[in-house]
This record gives C-alpha cells, structure tokens and sequence, in this order.
C-alpha cells in the first residue's frame, strides 16, 4: 500500500479528525481505524479499545483483521507511526462491531441500506429508480441523469462485447478503459479521477 503524503487529508467528524489516506494505485481511500474508534467511543485509549475489539473479532473467526493494512500516519506528536488503516466496506464493518450510541445511525442506515439492495436484487429495476433519485437529489438535471444512464448502459454494452472478444481478467478491462479515457480526455482513468 503506497503512501503519499501528497494524498493525506483530515476529516473531521463532530469536531475530531479522522485521517485519511488516498491511494492511486488501489483508487480508494484508507481511514486511520484509531481516529473513527475515538470518534465512535469517546474512549481515552482507543488504541486499547482497538487491539481489545480486534482480538474479540479474530477470537469470533472475523477476517477483518487480515484485511486491513498499516500506514505511516503523522501523529499528534508531529512523529509518524504505523497506523490501522482500513478501506470504506472494512470501515463499515468495524462500525457495526462497536456498542457505541454514536454508532447506532450509523448501523440503522447501513441496516436501511443493505434492505434496500436487497430489494433491488428481487427487482433490478428499483436500482435505476434509486439512481435517479439519487442524482435528482445531488441537483443533475433531468437531461443529464438521461445522458448519465445512456453512458452507463454504453459502457455495459461496450465490455460485453469485450468479454465476448475474450477478455476476462479486470486488469485487461481496466487497461482498455485507460486507453479510451486518454484519447478522449487526455488523461487516464486514474488521472481523470
């Protein structure tokens, strides 16, 4: 896992930091585990409460521990340390391991969340009614939530017929979405991003 102090943010979170990190070879963010305990446990040692509720999840056969990863965070003392840092879904997951109130909405709206997938696995069609609603709701307008959906189903087209041709691996399909995005955009995926 790359570590590029260019990429490091703080987040704040009723008023405490949460650090995080970006990392472009993965393109996802990683989260200090230490920072979102303190904030959902108000605990004065939430590196204690952290090694303590991770040997409860390794005792309960949880994998969470083999799935985070370790990064140089600068730490309050202006010293960089090895830190627990997870990526979104393994913060998601250690949320619901924490009997904090604070932690409470967020359970509920991951519990509101997971029914609605649910839902649409029965019906695929509530999964476009809920992408539009939820770019109706980030202010898209209507032509182009139609031009979003158009793209999207372009794109679905365009790597069938890939997979048709014979690619199979992600690698393959992420190095040809890199060549169309650098010749219309003069940057590749990870750059546009």
């Amino acid at each position: 896992m790359e570590n590029n102090n260019n990429n490091l943010a703080l987040k704040l979170f009723e008023g405490k930091q949460i650090r995080v990190v970006w990392d472009e070879e993965k393109e996802k963010y990683f989260f200090s585990v230490v920072d979102i305990i303190q904030v959902l446990t108000d605990s004065p040692r939430p590196r204690k409460y952290w090694s303590a509720l991770k040997t409860k999840l390794k005792d309960e056969g949880d994998e969470l521990s083999q799935k985070l990863g370790q990064l140089k965070l600068l730490s309050s003392d202006g010293k960089k340390y090895l830190t627990d840092v997870a990526d979104l879904e393994e913060v998601l997951r250690i949320i619901q391991s924490v009997p904090s109130q604070k932690a409470e909405p967020l359970k509920r709206w991951l519990a509101d969340v997971g029914a609605q997938r649910i839902d649409q696995m029965i019906d695929p069609e509530q999964t476009f009614q809920m992408a539009v609603e939820d770019y109706r709701r980030q202010g898209y307008s209507d032509k182009w939530i139609e031009n979003r959906l158009k793209s999207i189903r372009t794109r679905k087209e365009l790597t069938d017929e890939w997979e048709r041709s014979g690619v199979k691996e992600q690698r393959d399909f992420a190095i040809l979405t890199d060549i169309l995005t650098k010749a219309w955009s003069g940057m590749t995926t990870g750059e546009y991003k």
